[in-house]
């Protein structure tokens, strides 16, 4: 497996890549470089979009358009770089606090993540934005406490749901009723070793920390270990599968796209990283891509 570069102009933190069937467009967001970008990949162009806030994580909207997740709160726009419609918050401090990690469900609800930017608190968490049936969107909170909200994904039957505290080096599962909303049996699908206090990114012997996530048609977990130079494979029992080298310390979240549904796309992060671990992996910040042989799930609209 061979990746190729699909952007040579970098990210600060390059998050929430998705493909979009309909326009045959990969999207993915810049978070601290406050914007939404999607390429054409077939003609080379990439569109950037500037926002008032950072985006930390967006889906698209069956009914055209995109739902988003600032600082400030979650959001509709309903065309590229269109207008701005606030349509909820969630309950955290914006001083100190962000959306993260998310993405919808198979029923059209956007789930979102959260980040304690101080680290300390530990009160980041896991919520759902539900705005089936055109009314007011309701916004509940799903799990938690957490440092650093990532990794969220679905079984393809819907039934289980992943999540991620990266920090802490854990990803999740729990049991998942797809009607009544509901998580059960929260349990430990991978716990990964820590970081090593004097750690230098010229060292291989860290495996990362487990960052954003997506699923194959066969059940198994993508996972972008950050930090830890590889996308790592898990099958639905947690059994590590395959250990693909990137290259770049920081890649940040993998998606699957392409007619087939067989290219996987894999974003990363260039933001705060040493002026020499930035010379040794010139592609930090930017989008790679590789195809593989089992397609991915598609994305998942929003329903409004």
């Amino acid at each position: 497996m061979t990746w190729q570069a699909l952007s040579t102009t970098p990210c600060e933190l390059g998050e929430s890549p998705f493909w979009h069937p309909h326009e045959q467009m990969l999207y993915w967001v810049d978070i601290p470089g406050k914007k939404i970008q999607r390429a054409n990949v077939y003609l080379g162009t990439i569109e950037t979009w500037a926002l008032p806030t950072e985006p930390g994580c967006i889906a698209p909207a069956a009914s055209g358009g995109l739902v988003m997740a600032l600082r400030h709160g979650v959001f509709r726009a309903h065309s590229w770089g269109g207008p701005l419609q606030r349509i909820a918050t969630m309950d955290y401090d914006p001083s100190r606090m962000r959306a993260n990690d998310g993405k919808c469900d198979a029923l059209g609800r956007f789930w979102i993540g959260t980040i304690d930017e101080s680290r300390s608190a530990h009160d980041a968490a896991l919520f759902c934005l539900d705005g089936r049936g055109g009314g007011t969107p309701t916004i509940s909170r799903k799990a938690g406490p957490a440092t650093t909200a990532n990794g969220l994904a679905w079984s393809p039957d819907g039934r289980t749901l992943y999540w991620a505290d990266t920090p802490a080096h854990v990803v999740w599962a729990w049991d998942v009723d797809p009607t009544t909303n509901t998580l059960s049996a929260q349990r430990t699908f991978h716990q990964f070793s820590p970081k090593p206090a004097d750690w230098q990114f010229e060292q291989t012997d860290y495996p990362g920390r487990p960052d954003g996530a997506a699923v194959d048609v066969e059940g198994n977990y993508w996972v972008a270990m950050f930090e830890g130079r590889r996308l790592c494979q898990f099958a639905s029992d947690g059994r590590l599968l395959a250990e693909v080298p990137t290259p770049f310390q920081c890649p940040t979240m993998p998606c699957f796209g392409g007619d087939d549904l067989r290219t996987l796309y894999l974003t990363s992060a260039s933001y705060r990283r040493s002026p020499a671990e930035l010379q040794a992996f010139p592609l930090s910040g930017c989008v790679i891509s590789m195809r593989v042989e089992v397609p991915g799930l598609p994305v998942n609209f929003y329903t409004d």
